[in-house]
Formats: C-alpha cells, sequence, structure tokens
C-alpha cells in the first residue's frame, strides 16, 4: 500500500530538474528536400524530481514517457532545453562523462531485463563495478551480498534461461544497485512478469524507497502507479498531471544508500582490465562457434599461404643460390679472347695472375689450365676435361673432397703423377663400386695415381661440373699439355658491389702489361645476382599472393564483427546503461576481432610449419623463416586490429536509448 507523510519537496533543490525539455526525430527529407515528416515526441517538459521520491511516470503508448526516462537518466540528449543533475547543467558533459555519471548515480531495470546470456546471475550483476575499476574480489562480494538480499543467494551461478522472469528482474535490481543505485529507473518492470512476480518487484522498489533510493517508476499501467507517492501523467509528449504535494514515507536512517561507496566508484575511473576483455570475447566466440570457426578458417588459409609461400620462395632462392655457389659466388673469370685464326689472342701467363692479385679489392687468384682429355681404367674410356690446379684453386673454386685428400703444397710444387678425380669420372671408370682412392687410371695414355674424388657441385652453366680430372698445375704443364700457360685465371673479389671498378681495373693493367687488349672477363657475380634478384621478386610476389588471402580473411572479420554488433545492439546499450564509456564498447570489440585473427594466426603457423615440413620431407625445396613466422603472425593480429577498428567504433558510438530498442 501506498503511505503518507506531510513533508512536500516543492521548496526544496531539486536533484534533478528539466527545463522546456524538447526532444524531435527527424524523419528522412522528402522529395521536397525538408524535414515535415519530423515528429517532437517531447514538448516543452518542466519538471523538478527530489532525493528520495518514488514517482511513477504513466502514460499510454507512444506518449512519450519511456523518451523522457531514457533522457532523466542520460541515456539520450534532449534536442533542446536544459537538463540539471545537482544544479549542474549536463550539456556541459560529453558521452563518457555521462557514462561515468550513469555509473555512479543511476541504477536501470528493465522490462526485458537485460541480461547477458552468456554470463551467470553474479557475473550480470557484477557488470557496472567492471565499469568502475572495482577491485575483482569486492566486485564479487557486492553481488553476492545483493543477490541474496534480494532472495537469490542459491541462484548465483545460473544463468539467464535457467531463471524465471521474476528471478531475472530480481538480478536486473541487484545489478541496478550495484554502485549504489541512488536513482532507480524502472521502465515496466513488471510488463513481462505475471502478477505475483510484478506484485514482489512492486514491494522490492518499495523496500528501495523505504532505504533511500529515489525510484522513478515508467508504466502504462495505472495500478502499478497508484503504488507510488507521486504520479506524473504524461500525453501526447506533455505532462498533464502531477500530484507533486504528496508526501513520502520516511526513510530508515540505517538502510540509507551509502554517499562514501557512491563517491568511491565514481573516482575510480580505470580501463576495464584486458583479462576481463578477453573473457567476454572467449564466450561471445564460444556462443557462435560455427560462425567463429568459418572466421578462423579464412585466417589460418591466410597465415599458413604466406609462410608456405615464402617458404617456397626462400627455397627456390636458396637452390638458385647453391648452384653458384659451386663456382664460387665471388669469383671471376679472365680468358684470353676468341680471335679469328688470322689473329690469335697470346695465352695468359702466370706474371698475368701476379699482376692481378696486386689489385685493390682482389683476395686470391687462381690460375688453372684446362683441356679436354680422355681418361682410361681397363677397357672403360671417359672424355673428360683435365686440368691443372695451383695452389688457390680449392678455395677460391671451392673445391673439396668427398673421398681421399685434396693436394698438399709439395704437390703443386712438384710433378707427381697424382689426380683428383670428379663424381662423374668415378662413376664411368669405376663402376664395380670399388674405391678409385690409390688406384691408377690412364689420362691421355699418361699414368696417375688417384689420390681423392671432388665433392659432387652437379651441372652449371650447362657444364657437368663433376666430369674433370685434376692434376697439380706443373705435372700438367710438364705430362699432359706441353706448355704453362693457364687456360684462365680465376679472381676471387672481395665485395661484389665493386665487382665492375675490378673488371676494369683488370682489363687495364693487362692491356697495359701485355700491349694488346686482348683479354675478356666473364663475371658470374652479375649472374648470381640477377638470379638472386629474380627469386626475391618471386619471393615477395607469392608472399603477396598469399597475402591478398589473409586480407579476404580480415574482411570476412570485419564482417562477421558487423554481424555481430547487429545481434549484440541491446548489450551494447545496457553496458552504456551501467556505465561502459564509448572507449570500453571499443576496446571490446577490438579485443574480440584480435582474439579472432590471434587464435587463427597461431593455428596458421602451426599448420603453415607442418606443411612445409611435409613438403621437405617430400624433396620440394623450402627454406623456412622464423622471422616470416612471427611476421605473418604479427600481420594477423594487425588484420584483426585494422578491420576491426570500424566495426568497434561503429559499436562505441550507438546511441544507447535507441540500441537498448533495437532488434
Amino acid at each position: 500500500m501506498k503511505a503518507h507523510c506531510t513533508a512536500t519537496f516543492n521548496g526544496d533543490t531539486a536533484l534533478i530538474e528539466l527545463r522546456n525539455i524538447h526532444k524531435t526525430y527527424k524523419a528522412p527529407p522528402n522529395a521536397q528536400g525538408d524535414f515535415s515528416a519530423s515528429s517532437d515526441v517531447l514538448r516543452g517538459i518542466n519538471l523538478k524530481l527530489h532525493a528520495g521520491e518514488f514517482v511513477a511516470i504513466v502514460g499510454a503508448s507512444g506518449s512519450g514517457k519511456s523518451t523522457l526516462m531514457n533522457i532523466i537518466g542520460l541515456l539520450d540528449n534532449p534536442s533542446s532545453g536544459t537538463y540539471l543533475f545537482n544544479g549542474k547543467d549536463m550539456a556541459d558533459l560529453d558521452a563518457d562523462a555521462m557514462a561515468s555519471l550513469r555509473s555512479s548515480a543511476f541504477g536501470f531495470v528493465f522490462q526485458g531485463y537485460h541480461l547477458l546470456s552468456t554470463e551467470t546471475a553474479r557475473e550480470n550483476v557484477e557488470v557496472p563495478g567492471l565499469y568502475t575499476g572495482q577491485p575483482p574480489d569486492e566486485r564479487r562480494a557486492r553481488a553476492e551480498e545483493l543477490l541474496g538480499r534480494l532472495g537469490m543467494g542459491d541462484r548465483l551461478e545460473h544463468k539467464p534461461h535457467q531463471l524465471s522472469g521474476g528471478q531475472q528482474q530480481r538480478v536486473a535490481i541487484a545489478r541496478a544497485l550495484m554502485n549504489g543505485g541512488q536513482i532507480i529507473l524502472a521502465d515496466e518492470p513488471t510488463g513481462a512478469l505475471d502478477s505475483t512476480s510484478g506484485a514482489e518487484v512492486i514491494a522490492m522498489l518499495h523496500e528501495l524507497s523505504a532505504a533511500g533510493h529515489s525510484i522513478i517508476l515508467v508504466t502504462h499501467d495505472r495500478h502499478i502507479a497508484a503504488q507510488a507517492h507521486r504520479i506524473i501523467e504524461i500525453s501526447d509528449g506533455e505532462i498533464v498531471g502531477d500530484n507533486a504535494t504528496l508526501a513520502c514515507p520516511e526513510k530508515s536512517s540505517a538502510e540509507q544508500p551509502s554517499p562514501k561507496r557512491r563517491t568511491a566508484y565514481q573516482t575510480r575511473r580505470t580501463r576495464v582490465p584486458l583479462i576481463e576483455l578477453a573473457r567476454t570475447a572467449w564466450r561471445s566466440m564460444h556462443l557462435n562457434r560455427i560462425r567463429t570457426g568459418l572466421t578462423l578458417l579464412g585466417i589460418i588459409i591466410g597465415v599458413a599461404s604466406v609462410i608456405i609461400m615464402l617458404a617456397i620462395g626462400s627455397g627456390s632462392q636458396r637452390q638458385v643460390m647453391a648452384q653458384f655457389d659451386t663456382l664460387g659466388v665471388k669469383t671471376m673469370f679472365v680468358f684470353p679472347k676468341n680471335d679469328s685464326t688470322r689473329s690469335q689472342s697470346a695465352p695468359l701467363t702466370l706474371e698475368d695472375a701476379k699482376t692481378i692479385r696486386t689489385l685493390p679489392n682482389v683476395q686470391a687468384v687462381a690460375p688453372y689450365s684446362q683441356h679436354s682429355v680422355v681418361a682410361r681404367r681397363g677397357s672403360v674410356d671417359q672424355e673428360t676435361y683435365g686440368g691443372g690446379a695451383t695452389i688457390d684453386c680449392p678455395a677460391v673454386l671451392n673445391w673439396s673432397a668427398s673421398e681421399g685428400s685434396m693436394f698438399s703444397a709439395q704437390d703443386y710444387a712438384g710433378t707427381e703423377k697424382i689426380a683428383i678425380i670428379g663424381q662423374t669420372v668415378k662413376n664411368a671408370l669405376f663402376a664395380d663400386g670399388s674405391s678409385p682412392i690409390g688406384q691408377t687410371i690412364l689420362i691421355d695414355k699418361v699414368p696417375f695415381l688417384v689420390v681423392g674424388v671432388f665433392s659432387a657441385k652437379g651441372p652449371s652453366g650447362g657444364v657437368d661440373q663433376d666430369n674433370r680430372v685434376t692434376v697439380p698445375y706443373r705435372a700438367a704443364a710438364a705430362r699432359l699439355f706441353g706448355h704453362p700457360y693457364p687456360s684462365y685465371i680465376a679472381v676471387q673479389v672481395i665485395d661484389i658491389n665493386k665487382t665492375s671498378e675490378t673488371i676494369e681495373a683488370i682489363k687495364a693493367v693487362l692491356t697495359r702489361e701485355r700491349r694488346t687488349d686482348d683479354i675478356q672477363v666473364w663475371n658470374p657475380i652479375e649472374t648470381v645476382q640477377a638470379q638472386e634478384t629474380s627469386s626475391q621478386s618471386m619471393t615477395r610476389m607469392l608472399g603477396l599472393v598469399a597475402a591478398v588471402s589473409l586480407i579476404v580473411g580480415g574482411i570476412g572479420v570485419m564482417n562477421v564483427m558487423l554481424m555481430n554488433i547487429r545481434e549484440r545492439i541491446r548489450e551494447i546499450g545496457m553496458r552504456m546503461a551501467t556505465g561502459a564509456r564509448q572507449r570500453d564498447i571499443q576496446f571490446q570489440f577490438l579485443i574480440e576481432a584480435i582474439m579472432v585473427t590471434t587464435i587463427g594466426g597461431i593455428t596458421g603457423v602451426v599448420i603453415g610449419v607442418l606443411a612445409v615440413n611435409t613438403l621437405d620431407m617430400i624433396a620440394i625445396p623450402v627454406d623456412i623463416s622464423m622471422i616470416a613466422c612471427a611476421g605473418a603472425l604479427a600481420c594477423s593480429v594487425l588484420t584483426g586490429l585494422i578491420f576491426g577498428f570500424m566495426p568497434a567504433r561503429k559499436a562505441a558510438l550507438l546511441n544507447p536509448a535507441q540500441a537498448l530498442v533495437m532488434n
């Protein structure tokens, strides 16, 4: 029953004062470009609400009572007029300042409850405390205390679908009281309840009023409105009745709302902890598992493709470089010019090699004599290249032995008949599987003892680098070729970026010393650099193609985020009503986007690495890079940040009053 007392509020300072408040909703312009279809929902509202009042705003559907409540609760802004709260003009507050005031001064109870389906009853009650920076333990204790006081102590861990309508409304009331709830705004709180549950909710509102809370009840039911101590009737956007002189019941001083609690919460404005945002994001993803999985699939494919494509490109590049390594990637070759038979070029000499060695940027030189010869063992002949090597040849030409040994310094100085053969010669002359080391072969009918076998090099420049026999330079000159002239001089440079200058210097000094311009220089370094550039371009192209799939995955993330926001508009409105600032909403949805792309990125990296290892096992050249993996993962996270920003920003800019009523 409604209680009476003799005190009135007419002369007191108002807690909330509205002066000439108008609210106009503009419709889209008509063909003539004017807004003739715009409607005035509130028309010059003047109203004073005092602390401790239990007020009912009553009116038919469409009368403007819910719009008035939204303006009183700072969920919406008036089109014109003045709103004073404790004498301060609310026009000076931005969206975040109003969110802070809502959090500390207002508590909302909605007809549709607006509980988070992914959270328990206790967690739903904790939401307002989350946005005021209450510590987790304090927040939990406060929620449990409130639910226990409202008879929900045994339903703390129940989710909304496990509660009846009356129980859900009790949770909503507890949520409204979480930060103190100085002013409780109840919009049709009994509209979705049966009569028994509705009576219980009204009884709770009476208890809160008796405890010192200001209650503003919005209803179209005059029987419910009769429970209030003051009834304001609104029709067509105007106040048509207000029994403002009715008294209020005496308040229990022992149960007054704690100003200290409210002040502390109001000043403790901090960013929502990342762990809370991540937990909310995870539950939202789990609730929409199929959609999340499809979104993850796009990111996974994108990241895995980047890793696989870059690994294939790098592997191809490494293979090309390995082939050129057989010649030495810092080696050039000086030859006599191939003149006509009427004008023969003078042969190169060992003195020419000594001259070249004195030039800048030259690290080492290796004269090498080479002619076509026939190697024989028994009745088996092998046409091959026979060469005479100087002591610098192994280092300059990148030689090593897979069997036996290389020549010693003493071997190079003498004319001993010893030889090192290539893999092709070995396979031809020793097809019976016997070891060539220590056996004698004929090179152009001259017997030589095999002391080593070159490591395999494979083909390069159309020439089989393993089809060769090599003897010490002096032995080749004395026993095979009959002259001491090298066929070419291999020149190893220090800095490959200065090869052009070195070539010009070689030509200049030999022309001066030989008194004729009859030499040429083959520079495979340029070919290596061109091949490397080509391989790098291919790698970049493959990476770019793979990155496109990552971008497509990012667009999928943005699309899903927009759908997610559309489905959760009422949740966004509820969070804003309970104190969430724009940046809180924005961070929440950004974290959700980043979590999706991070999980997808990590999974994509794992799948990409496994795929690369599989390709490596089947002899496809690949070269995986941890930098590429880290870069792909970073791009995935960045994709979530970029493509999640616009939807998150859109969610943050929603009007809370409109969000609460949108489907």
